[in-house]
C-alpha cells in the first residue's frame, strides 16, 4: 500500500530539517552551481584574497563577507568528486588512500610532511582515520622559526604535530557537533569542534575549507590553519599572560576564578592592561571596590558560548553571562565589538573555550552611575544642567533614584539659567526610588526629591509622567535608572481652579465658572481635561451673544461643561485623533496637526498646564456644542455619507420618474453599505449599486445596469 502523500512530505521535511548547518549551506552552493555540472559548487570568494566560503541565501544576496565584496567562482565539490575527461564531461574519481587524497584536495604540503615524518605508511595502509589537513597556504603562513622547530629533532615534533591533526575513526561533518571534542592520535589530547548556525565548522578555531573527502582508509577535511595542542584553561591563560595583569587582579577580587577554571565552552573578551588604563581612575576605583559592579563588569566580558573569529562573517548579537548582549561583527580582517575594532588578539584557545584580547573595557549599564548613563545617552545636555545646579551627588553615589532626563532636543535653544526655581524644578526630575518603566501603572504616584507627587499616565501609544512622556527605553544602572523624557516636567501646583485663578489669561473664564456654579466641581479631586478659553476667546464672541450667554446660568454651565472631559489627556498621548466625552455629553475631538494640538479643529494656544486634579489646555476660541446631531456610534465621527443618504431619500421625488422604485431601493440600504469615491457616493446592497453625485442641485442619481436609469 502506497504511503499517504502528506506523511511522505512530512518525512521528507524532517529529513531536510535534520541536515547540519554545513550541509545546508553546501546544498545551497550546489544548487547555485548545478548548471555547470552535478558536482560543481558556487562559492563566495573575497575579492583580492584566496578566501572562499559556502554561505546561505542571505549572504549570497548581500554579496559581502565581513563588509568586503565577493564574487562567485565555481569549483568541484568533494573529492569523490570529479575529473575532467573527454568531451569535457565530469566523472567521479576512484577512491584512493588518505596519502594520495591529500595531494588532490589542495594539501600537498601536508602530504610532503607526512612523507618526511614517516607518517606516510600509516595513512597509506589499512585502517579508518580522519585527518584535518592544513592547506598549503596554512603551512606557508607559519613563521620560519615555528616551521624549523617542527622539522628538526629527527622529525619527531613534525610527526607529533601531524598526529594531533588525526582521529582514529572516520568522522564526517554530520558528526562534527557544536561544542564536542575528539581525541586526537597524539596522546589522546582533545580537538575542539564548533559547528555554527551559519554553516561554518571550526577545528581548534581553524576553519573547515573542504570537507568529507572520502578515502579508502578514512576521510580528509582541509582546514585553514595548522592547529596546536591546548592544555590551559581560560583562568590559566589569564594567570600566565603579562598583558592581563589588571584582569588577573579583578578576577581574583570577584571570585570568578572557579568559573574560568571549570568545564564549559565560554568566550572571554579579555581586557588588557591598556584597556584598564583608559578608564578614569575614579570610575575604576569605584567599580573595583563594589563587588556587585565588578562581577557585572567581568560577566559582561564573558559570552555564553565559544565563538571563534573564523565563524564571524557578518554581524550577530551574542548574550553575555551578565544577561546583556554584545554586537559581534567583523570588518575585513578585524573583529568588532559594538561596531568598534577593539580586538587586539584573536583565538587564544583554552580547554574550556576561547579568549580574545580587547584593548577597551566594556562597562555594562549595570555597573554605571546614573550620571554616566546620562552622559552616554541622548540626554547629555541634561547632565550639564544637573551638574550646574549642584545635584551631581544624587546621580553618582549609592542613592536609589530614577532620573527623568529631558532629551537634548528640548534644549536646542540653550540651557535655562540656574536659579532657585530651576534647581527646585530639577529636584522634581529625580524620583526617590530605582524604577523600571515596565512596572509603572496608570494612576501610580511617585515621590520626588523636591517633595512633589508625580502621577503616571499609561496610554495606548505612550507612557507619561505628568506632562513628560518617556522617549526611549530606560537604562538601569548600579543604583539608579535613567528615563529619557520628551520635555521638561512641570509638576502640578494646585487644583484646576487654583491654576486658572493664578493665570491672568483666564480671568473671564474664572468669572464664568463662578457664575455657572461649577467652582466646587473643578476644585474637587478628579481627573479633568479642561480646554480653557482665554480672555481673547471671549472677546472674539459678538458682544450681544456674550452678554446673553453670561446672563443665562444654565446655558453658560452647559457651554462650560462642553469644555471639560472627565479623564486626563496630556499632549503626548495624542497621535492622530482622540475622542473624549465632555461633561456636557457631546464628544470632543482632540487631534495633532503639524505638531500642534487641535480641539474640534481649533488650534490650542498652550498645552499641558498641569493641575493636581487634571490638565489644562489654553484655547483662543469658545467651543460650541452642536444643538443637535444624529445618533452615531461613540467611537467614530458622524458620517457625512449618511447625511447625503438621508437627503437623497428625501429629495428623490425631484430627480426620478420612478420614485417608488428609488424609495424602495434606498430603504434597503444601511449606513454600513455607503462609501465615497471622490465626489461620488456609492450605495451597495445585495447585487445592486446606486451612484449618487455628491454635488447635486437638483440631485442626480444613476444605478447599476440591472436597474433602468432614473434620469
Amino acid at each position: 500500500m502506497a504511503r499517504p502523500l502528506p506523511l511522505l512530505l512530512l518525512a521528507l521535511g524532517l529529513a531536510a530539517a535534520a541536515k547540519s548547518p554545513y550541509q545546508q549551506v553546501l546544498q545551497h552552493s550546489r544548487l547555485r552551481g548545478r548548471q555547470h555540472g552535478p558536482n560543481v559548487c558556487a562559492v563566495q570568494k573575497l575579492i583580492g584574497t584566496n578566501r572562499k566560503y559556502f554561505t546561505n541565501c542571505k549572504q549570497w544576496y548581500q554579496r559581502k563577507i565581513c563588509g568586503k565584496s565577493t564574487f562567485e567562482p565555481r569549483e568541484l565539490s568533494r573529492l569523490d568528486l570529479v575529473s575532467r575527461v573527454k568531451k569535457r564531461k565530469l566523472g567521479a574519481l576512484p577512491l584512493s588512500n588518505i596519502y594520495e587524497t591529500l595531494g588532490v584536495v589542495g594539501s600537498a604540503t601536508t602530504q610532503l610532511y607526512s612523507d618526511r615524518s614517516n607518517l606516510r605508511p600509516e595513512i597509506e595502509g589499512p585502517g579508518s582515520f580522519t585527518i584535518f589537513a592544513p592547506s598549503n597556504e596554512a603551512w606557508a603562513s607559519l613563521s620560519a622559526e615555528t616551521l624549523d622547530s617542527l622539522v628538526s629533532n629527527v622529525n619527531i615534533e613534525l610527526l607529533n604535530a601531524l598526529r594531533y591533526h588525526m582521529v582514529d575513526k572516520r568522522v564526517l561533518t554530520d558528526d562534527l557537533k557544536h561544542g564536542t571534542t575528539l581525541n586526537s592520535m597524539y596522546q589522546n589530547l582533545p580537538i575542539q569542534i564548533h559547528h555554527y548556525p551559519n554553516g561554518i565548522v571550526t577545528v581548534n578555531c581553524a576553519r573547515l575549507l573542504k570537507a568529507d573527502h572520502h578515502a579508502t582508509n578514512g576521510v580528509v577535511h582541509v582546514i585553514d590553519k595548522v592547529i596546536a595542542t591546548t592544555t590551559n584553561t581560560i583562568q590559566q591563560i589569564i594567570e600566565t599572560e603579562d598583558s592581563l595583569e589588571s584582569l588577573r587582579t579583578a578576577v581574583a577580587a570577584s571570585d570568578l576564578s572557579s568559573l574560568l577554571e571549570s568545564e564549559g565552552q565560554y568566550t572571554l573578551l579579555a581586557p588588557t592592561n591598556e584597556a584598564f588604563e583608559k578608564i578614569p581612575r575614579e570610575t575604576l576605583t569605584r567599580i573595583l571596590g563594589d563587588p556587585e559592579a565588578l562581577r557585572d563588569l567581568l560577566n559582561h566580558h564573558i559570552l555564553k558560548s565559544a565563538m571563534c573569529a573564523e565563524a564571524i562573517i557578518a554581524g550577530l548579537t551574542m548574550e553575555t553571562l551578565e544577561g546583556t548582549t554584545l554586537d559581534v561583527g567583523c570588518s575585513g580582517e578585524e573583529l568588532t565589538l559594538n561596531g568598534k575594532p577593539i580586538i587586539a588578539t584573536k583565538d587564544v584557545l583554552a580547554t574550556n573555550g576561547v579568549v580574545h584580547f580587547v584593548n577597551e573595557l566594556l562597562i555594562p549599564d549595570s555597573a554605571k552611575t546614573v550620571f554616566e548613563l546620562a552622559q552616554e545617552s541622548e540626554v547629555s545636555k541634561s547632565t550639564d544642567l544637573f551638574r550646574q545646579a549642584g545635584l551631581s551627588s544624587h546621580l553618582t553615589g549609592s542613592e536609589r533614584v530614577t532620573l527623568l532626563a529631558p532629551v537634548n532636543n528640548v534644549f536646542k535653544d540653550g540651557l535655562p539659567v540656574i536659579d532657585g526655581n530651576m534647581r527646585n524644578l530639577l529636584l522634581n526630575h529625580i524620583v526617590k526610588d530605582q524604577l523600571s518603566s515596565k512596572y509603572l501603572y496608570h494612576g501610580q504616584k511617585l515621590q520626588t526629591l523636591g517633595d512633589k507627587e508625580l502621577r503616571v499616565f499609561v496610554y495606548r501609544n505612550n507612557l507619561c509622567i505628568e506632562n513628560a512622556c518617556i522617549a526611549a527605553h530606560d537604562k538601569r544602572g548600579r543604583f539608579g535608572t535613567l528615563f529619557s523624557v520628551d520635555k521638561m516636567l512641570t509638576p502640578p501646583t494646585g487644583s484646576v481652579m487654583d491654576v486658572l485663578k493664578a493665570d491672568h489669561r483666564f480671568s473671564t473664564l474664572v468669572a464664568a465658572i463662578q457664575s455657572a456654579g461649577l467652582t466646587e466641581n473643578l476644585n474637587r479631586p478628579g481627573t479633568f481635561t479642561v480646554f480653557a478659553p482665554t480672555n481673547e476667546a471671549f472677546r472674539a464672541m459678538p458682544q450681544g451673544e456674550l452678554n446673553k450667554l453670561m446672563g443665562n446660568a444654565k446655558e453658560l454651565a452647559n457651554i462650560l461643561k462642553f469644555h471639560v472631559a472627565d479623564e486626563i489627556l496630556v499632549s503626548g498621548a495624542v497621535n492622530a485623533l482622540v475622542r473624549l466625552k465632555s461633561m456636557q455629553g457631546d464628544k470632543l475631538e482632540v487631534s495633532m496637526k503639524n505638531n500642534v494640538i487641535h480641539i474640534n479643529k481649533e488650534p490650542v494656544a498652550e498645552s499641558d498646564i498641569m493641575a493636581t486634579n487634571g490638565v489644562i489646555y489654553a484655547v483662543n476660541s469658545v467651543l460650541q456644542p452642536q444643538a443637535s446631531r444624529p445618533q452615531e456610534r461613540g467611537d467614530e465621527p458622524a458620517d457625512p455619507a449618511l447625511e447625503i443618504f438621508k437627503q437623497a431619500s428625501a429629495l428623490s421625488k425631484y430627480s426620478c420618474p420612478n420614485c417608488s422604485l428609488l424609495d424602495k431601493l434606498l430603504a434597503d440600504f444601511s449606513k454600513e453599505t455607503i462609501s465615497f469615491k471622490g465626489s461620488v457616493l456609492y450605495l451597495v446592497g445585495g447585487i445592486r449599486t446606486i451612484k449618487i453625485s455628491r454635488d447635486w442641485d437638483p440631485p442626480v442619481f444613476s444605478s447599476s445596469k440591472m436597474i433602468p436609469p432614473f434620469i
